[in-house]
């Protein structure tokens, strides 16, 4: 991923940050009228609510960002939370956006605090063990996000040994390159955090999905820059409680309609795909949501 390429990506990043989740961008969304769930399913219980509860990022341009003075974030996690409230009959209006940083995902679905967490949340045993994890819905891969200047010196994970490397804490990322390459882990709550500790040398890598570190680069193109090739998989899921465990196959039976009616495809063109990314398949969804 070159500088070059990070340039050109500006002008459609911007696009996305301000169109995507509004009248005038994203997907939309068909609302169910009045579905019918087996009674006393959490299904049931939301439907009949009329309103959900959905934890997002807000500092990842392009998967979930809240734009400074935007009522509400946008990104391709934003759109796909509104694909699956809809197929509750849940209006886009009828969302609450609860800012959800990689730490307190668990626990924010293990309390109540959110009835969904749709915050590129990859897929592991580990989680899966806690909280339910449907789809994936998306499949991206980890790199480097590195200062011009180092970017002869730091070209990929094997050049982490003992370099201050930050992620957001609780993330898979940062485990990879603690434990696989060495790397001296520097934990911020947001990835914001981390590209500003970037640019004031405190850090000299920041890591996490190649699809964010785009977007950083893409706003400051002549400090930043996206290294080497993606050196992990992360599968994206939807978060919810374990307990109720029949959302499984309601969420995944979502995702699958989305690929089907193409609204995903909708949902990754008016995000994403803004970057200049071309429109990948989709992946397959697991037949299960919990730890095999």
């Amino acid at each position: 991923m070159t500088r070059m390429k990070a340039a050109a990506a500006v002008s459609g990043l911007v696009l996305a940050l301000a169109g995507c989740g509004s009248d005038d961008g994203g997907v939309d969304v068909a609302v169910e009228d009045n579905p019918e769930f087996e009674a006393g399913s959490r299904m049931a219980e939301l439907s009949e609510a009329g309103e959900i509860t959905i934890g997002v990022k807000y500092d990842q341009p392009g998967i979930g960002y809240l734009e400074p003075g935007a009522d509400e974030p946008s990104g391709f996690d934003i759109e796909m939370g509104k694909i699956v409230a809809a197929q509750l009959g849940i209006a886009p209006e009828d969302i609450t956006w609860e800012e959800t940083v990689s730490d307190n995902r668990e626990p924010f679905l293990q309390n109540g605090t959110v009835d969904l967490v749709l915050a590129s949340y990859s897929i592991t045993d580990e989680r899966r063990g806690v909280v339910g994890q449907a789809g994936p819905y998306y499949v991206t891969g980890q790199q480097l996000l590195v200062r011009e200047e180092d970017k002869e010196k730091i070209t990929g994970p094997d050049d982490l040994d003992g370099v201050k490397v930050c992620s957001v804490t609780g993330s898979t990322s940062i485990k990879t390159v603690t434990e696989e390459y060495g790397a001296d882990p520097v934990p911020f709550d947001t990835y914001s955090d981390c590209v500003t500790q970037l640019q004031n040398g405190s850090v000299d890598a920041v890591t996490t999905d190649g699809a964010i570190l785009l977007g950083y680069a893409a706003q400051a193109p002549d400090e930043l820059e996206v290294v080497g090739e993606p050196f992990s998989e992360e599968r994206y899921g939807i978060g919810f409680n374990k307990d109720n465990t029949e959302m499984c196959e309601f969420l995944n039976d979502a995702i699958q309609e989305s690929y089907d009616d193409g609204s995903w495809a909708e949902a990754f063109e008016a995000t994403l795909g803004e970057s200049g990314v071309e429109t990948p398949e989709p992946p397959q969804v697991d037949e299960g949501c919990q730890a095999s």
